[in-house]
């Protein structure tokens, strides 16, 4: 920071504008990239998948509630845990304000781990989380959408995240997944994992228009730094 050039604002002004054609270029291949993926082929589900939710015993088809479309984040909660993962509560504190949104524009928006329902609604609790929240503890759901694993399978390349052979050893791991209801059938459209997420995260896009951006290049790994929201006020 303290080689960082200083200029006039005329200078300033003149880099600005210059950026912003790149800016531009930027959102303009966002837009097509975006596009890109919507046109990109469905997939059946044809698993009846069931989650436990604070309504009981819900189906997949249940979760749209009114609505034809269904993202749910793969919250990594590890059974045996007693509070989720850091990394997702960071992403989950984006979503209480959003779900209104979602809703109007046909999208519904539900959380899923595999732990066991009275864990995730006692972090929900503690956290003040409203966003629906459902364990898939009962079905296979995590792990035919790739983010939960046999120890066996985290270890010896026979699973797959991130659409690459997985072997660093963990059994549960982040995503997102798309999902449309259409003439009776739930079908997958999209799933995303690791820094696909990046785009889920509304304080990682402000930090990347502050000065010093995320600021993460000295430490052991990206997102070390980060903490259970309620864990920085002690």
């Amino acid at each position: 920071m303290s080689a960082h050039p200083i200029v006039s604002h005329e200078e300033w002004l003149t880099a600005r504008t210059r950026f912003l054609e790149r800016e531009k270029e930027f959102t303009r291949m966002r837009d097509e990239l975006s596009a890109a993926r919507r046109a990109l082929p469905w997939e059946r589900v044809e698993k009846p998948y069931t989650f436990r939710s604070e309504q009981g015993l819900v189906s997949l088809a249940e979760l749209f509630g009114k609505r034809s479309q269904l993202i749910v984040y793969h919250f990594m909660f590890d059974p045996s845990w007693e509070v989720g993962c850091r990394g997702c509560s960071f992403w989950a504190d984006n979503f209480n304000g959003i779900v209104p949104h979602l809703t109007q524009r046909d999208v519904a928006l539900v959380a899923v781990s595999r732990a066991p329902l009275a864990k995730l609604q006692e972090q929900a609790r503690r956290f003040g989380w409203s966003f629906p929240w459902v364990s898939s503890a009962d079905s296979d759901f995590n792990y035919d959408f790739g983010v939960s694993f046999t120890p066996e399978g985290a270890t010896d390349g026979s699973a797959s995240y991130n659409y690459r052979p997985h072997t660093k050893g963990q059994t549960d791991l982040p995503g997102v997944s798309a999902f449309i209801r259409s003439a009776g059938e739930i079908l997958h459209t999209y799933s995303a994992y690791a820094r696909g997420l990046d785009m889920l995260n509304t304080a990682y896009h402000l930090l990347d228009i502050a000065p010093k951006g995320r600021d993460e290049d000295g430490l052991p790994f990206p997102m070390s730094w980060v903490r259970h929201r309620i864990a920085y006020e002690s």
